[in-house]
C-alpha cells in the first residue's frame, strides 16, 4: 500500500528509511525522533500486510468506549458456559435453551456439552453466534443476522461475567489496550415490574413519574446492579491472581461500565430503567455513565426517539455528573424512510446532551448535517467509529462511511470495537482496517488513542490544556517528561487527583517504550 505523497510532507522520514524518492537522505535515522523513526517503520510495514498487522497489534491503542460486554464474548465461550449451565440445543434455531425437566432437554432438542463431540453441530453454533461465514440468504440480511445472534445465546446464566469480564480484559492487554468501557444491563425486573404497575400516561410530567417509582422502591435495584459488579470483578480478579505474586499482566486493563437502557419497550419500562441507570450512576463509581441500546431502527425505538432523548435531556437536569453516550445515527438509507434519517444525532446532542455518539452513520443524511458537524466539533462531542459493525450491519464502508466528514470538520473521533465477539474482530483488527481503507499514517493513528483516552469518562481533569489538541499539558507537568516514571512533585499531585489524566500519563509511556523500540 504505497502512499504517493511521501515526496511531499512526509520526506523527511521516508528518506530516512531509503523511500526518498530516489534522493540520498541528509539525515540518519539518529537524528530523527523516536515518533518520526515509528512512523517510518510504519510507512514500511504497509507494504506488507502480516507486517502492518503486527505493528498494530503491538502499538498503545488507549481505550475502547464502546463495546458491548455480551456482544464482545467469543461464541466458543458461550458454548462452554452452556454446557457447564446444562443447557440445551434446539438445531433447528441454533439456540440455547434451558432443560424441559430437572435435566432432560425437550425433544428434539440435544445437550449443549454434545458440540463438543459433534463438529458440524460447534461450527454451526459458532456461525449462529457471530458474523462468521454469514451471507444473506432468503431474506436475512447482515443486520438481522447480527441482531439475532443475542437471542441465541441469550439463555447462558449472568454468573459467568466476572469469566467473560477476564476473556475480554485478556484480549485487550494482550493488544495494548489500557482501558475500558463495558456495556452491561444488570438485572432491573423489579422496575420494570414497577413501571408496568404504574403504567403510562401522556399527561404527567417526568417529574412526577420519577417520584412514583421511587416511591414504588426503584433504588432497591441498586443494590442488585453492585453486587452483580461486586461478583463479576471478584471472579475477574481471581482469575488474574490481581494482587498477587504472579498476577496475569490483564490486571493492568482498568474497566469502567456503561448502563445499558433497552430502548425497544413500553415507554414506562424505558424511562423506569434509564431512571435506575442515573441513579445507580450516582452513587457507583464504577458505572461512569449511561447509553441506550438495541436496534435503533425498531418500530418502538423509531416512534419514541424523540421522546426518549427528552427523557434523557430531563433526567441530565437532575443528575449533571453522570455521563451520557448514546447509540445515535447507526442508520443507513433504506433501512428507514428518508424522514427516519432527519435528526437521531441532532436530538442525542441538542435535546440529550450527549458527550459522545456512538455510530453516527447516517450523519450526512441529517436535516443541515454541515451546522450539526461544525456544533459536535465546536461542543467536542466525540464520536466512537465502529467500522467493521457498520459494514455488517448497515452496508456502509469506505467512502460511504461519515468517519473522514467528520475529521475534515474536527469533530474528535476514536476507533472502538462495538460487538468484538459477534463481528470475530478484535481492536486490532479496526486499526488495520482504517489504515488499509483511509490510508492513516501512525500520526493520525496516535491522535485518535489519545482523544479516546480523552473522552473517556473517568473522573478528573485532563492532562492536557486544550481540549482535543494534544500539544501542551498542563502546567503542573510542564516541566516533566511525558509518561515517565518519576513526575515532579507537582506533577505527581496532580496526577493523584485525577483518574483521566492518570490514564493519559500510562498512555504516554506506553507511546514512549512502543517507539524506543523502532
Amino acid at each position: 500500500m504505497k502512499r504517493y505523497w511521501l515526496c511531499g510532507c512526509a520526506l523527511v522520514v521516508a528518506a530516512a528509511w531509503n523511500l526518498g524518492c530516489g534522493k540520498s537522505s541528509p539525515y540518519t535515522s539518529k537524528e530523527l525522533s523516536a515518533e518520526q523513526r515509528t512512523a517510518g517503520f510504519m510507512e514500511r510495514a504497509e507494504e506488507h500486510p502480516l507486517d502492518l498487522h503486527a505493528f498494530l497489534e503491538g502499538m498503545p491503542k488507549g481505550a475502547d468506549l464502546h463495546n458491548h460486554l455480551g456482544g464482545a464474548v467469543y461464541a466458543e465461550t458461550w458454548i462452554r458456559d452452556a454446557a457447564e449451565d446444562g443447557l440445551c440445543v434446539n438445531p433447528a434455531s441454533d439456540s440455547f435453551e434451558k432443560p424441559a425437566g430437572a435435566s432432560s432437554c425437550a425433544k428434539g432438542d440435544v445437550p449443549a456439552s454434545q458440540a463438543f463431540k459433534d463438529q458440524h453441530l460447534y461450527d454451526s453454533l459458532v456461525n449462529a453466534f457471530s458474523m462468521r461465514a454469514f451471507v444473506p440468504f432468503n431474506g436475512i440480511t447482515g443486520h438481522d443476522h447480527f441482531f439475532d445472534t443475542f437471542g441465541k445465546f441469550g439463555a447462558v446464566s449472568s454468573s459467568h461475567t466476572g469469566e467473560w469480564l477476564d476473556e475480554v480484559a485478556t484480549r485487550a492487554d494482550a493488544q495494548n489496550e489500557q482501558y475500558l468501557e463495558l456495556m452491561v444491563t444488570p438485572n432491573f425486573a423489579h422496575t420494570a415490574a414497577i413501571a408496568k404497575e404504574i403504567g403510562w400516561s401522556d399527561s404527567r410530567s417526568f417529574g412526577e413519574f420519577r417520584d412514583q417509582l421511587l416511591a414504588h422502591g426503584l433504588r432497591e435495584d441498586i443494590a442488585l446492579a453492585r453486587s452483580f459488579l461486586d461478583q463479576a470483578e471478584g471472579i475477574r480478579r481471581s482469575r488474574e491472581h490481581c494482587g498477587e505474586g504472579q498476577q496475569a499482566s490483564a490486571c493492568r486493563v482498568e474497566i469502567r461500565f456503561i448502563y445499558q437502557v433497552l430502548r425497544a419497550f413500553p415507554k414506562e419500562q424505558v424511562f423506569a430503567q434509564t431512571l435506575l441507570g442515573f441513579e445507580t450512576a450516582l452513587v457507583d463509581p464504577r458505572f461512569v455513565g449511561i447509553n441506550y441500546v438495541q436496534p435503533e431502527d425498531d418500530h418502538t425505538a423509531m416512534a419514541d426517539y424523540a421522546l426518549h432523548m427528552k427523557m434523557v435531556g430531563f433526567l441530565h437536569g437532575l443528575y449533571p455528573k453522570v455521563h451520557i453516550t448514546l447509540h445515535a445515527g447507526e442508520l443507513a438509507p433504506e433501512l428507514v424512510p428518508p424522514d427516519g434519517l432527519c435528526c437521531h444525532i441532532r436530538l442525542a446532542v441538542e435535546e440529550a446532551h450527549a458527550e459522545r455518539i456512538g455510530h453516527g452513520v447516517d450523519v450526512m443524511q441529517e436535516d443541515r448535517p454541515y451546522d450539526l458537524l461544525r456544533e459536535m466539533a465546536a461542543e467536542h462531542v466525540m464520536v466512537e467509529i465502529n467500522l467493521t459493525s457498520n459494514d455488517v450491519i448497515l452496508g456502509v464502508s469506505g467512502e460511504e462511511h461519515p468517519l473522514m466528514e467528520y475529521r475534515r470538520f474536527g469533530v474528535p473521533v476514536a476507533l472502538s470495537t462495538d460487538d468484538e465477539g459477534v463481528s470475530r474482530i478484535d481492536m486490532t483488527h479496526e486499526f488495520f482496517r482504517a489504515v488499509e481503507t483511509y490510508r492513516f499514517n501512525y500520526y493520525e493513528l496516535k491522535k485518535m488513542v489519545r482523544t479516546g483516552v480523552e473522552h473517556s469518562f473517568l473522573p478528573g481533569a485532563s492532562l492536557w490544556q486544550d481540549p482535543d489538541v494534544f500539544k501542551h499539558v498542563t502546567n503542573a507537568c510542564l516541566a516533566d517528561s511525558l509518561g515517565g516514571e518519576n513526575p515532579s512533585e507537582s506533577c505527581a499531585d496532580f496526577l493523584k487527583s485525577s483518574e483521566k489524566a492518570q490514564q493519559e500519563w500510562e498512555l504516554e509511556r506506553r507511546f514512549h517504550a512502543f517507539e524506543a523500540n523502532h
